[in-house]
């Protein structure tokens, strides 16, 4: 669902304490039932998922995900109405045990169990909640919104879309984004081998100062939650497949031939 906001009605005060948004309520705009599948689809949402659903309106996207992909979750809504008739809707389709529907504002809900999150608002608004979704959501999580991007928060992955149906605007087309939350990274990391890695990190892409054998260079990775791609400097230089798992790096070390070695490194400070 779509939670618009009237011009003018979003009041966007981001800079320092006692700052605040406030939404005036005004009438939604569904999400067409191809957009729904197409949104399922490209989150990988599965029976093993939860799924939170910002701006719900009448249910439909986590009503799909526990109906057709056997996942559980909630949606939030500040319409009453909307959600009476979402967990009314959750209940004819026999998965109200796995599907539930709260009278909440989206900036006061607790986002840690979601393994997927949706949204369909607008852009200021997601850039609102960029911090909470990066600050409360686990690396790996994914998140997909409805036509409206995160900003200079690059996506990983995006989706063009037919939608017969669509209500707003004059092209009968969406756009999905989707993001996987990135482990955090930044600071320093030290390998028993003498190896230091010195991670800046932007979201998802990262710069590596490599110290070792007494050279130093940077590279360019990227991280899919929290997998992270350290390729090669150049020739003859190594490269990393490495997973995030707390305060220590765990994976291979890719020499030039492409033979792997198991490789560990801890953090050693930010």
């Amino acid at each position: 669902m779509k939670r618009l906001v009237a011009g003018g009605a979003l009041l966007l005060a981001l800079c320092g304490p006692g700052r605040s948004i406030a939404l005036e309520e005004v009438p939604f705009v569904t999400t067409p039932t191809p957009v729904v599948q197409g949104i399922l689809d490209l989150a990988a949402v599965g029976p093993s998922d939860f799924i939170i659903d910002l701006g719900s309106g009448d249910g439909r996207i986590v009503i799909a995900a526990a109906r057709e992909r056997g996942a559980r979750g909630f949606g939030v809504e500040i319409d009453g109405r909307l959600v009476d008739r979402a967990n009314e809707a959750a209940r004819g389709a026999g998965v109200a045990d796995r599907a539930e529907f709260l009278v909440q504002d989206i900036f006061e809900t607790v986002l840690s169990p979601a393994t997927v999150v949706t949204m369909y608002l607008l852009p200021d608004v997601n850039l609102a909640l960029r911090p909470r979704l990066l600050g409360m959501l686990r690396p790996g999580t994914r998140i997909v919104t409805h036509d409206y991007d995160m900003g200079d928060w690059e996506p990983d992955a995006r989706v063009h879309l037919q939608a017969p149906g669509k209500t707003v605007g004059l092209r009968k087309e969406s756009d999905l984004f989707l993001w996987l939350v990135p482990a955090d990274v930044t600071g320093r990391w030290r390998a028993a081998d003498g190896t230091v890695l010195e991670f800046s990190q932007r979201f998802q892409k990262v710069s590596v100062r490599v110290r070792g054998q007494g050279r130093t260079r940077i590279v360019e990775g990227r991280l899919r939650g929290d997998a992270l791609e350290i390729p090669a400097s150049g020739p003859g230089e190594p490269g990393w497949r490495l997973r995030v798992e707390g305060e220590r790096l765990v994976g291979t070390r890719v020499d030039a031939a492409g033979g792997e070695q198991a490789w560990l490194a801890r953090r050693d400070g930010k």
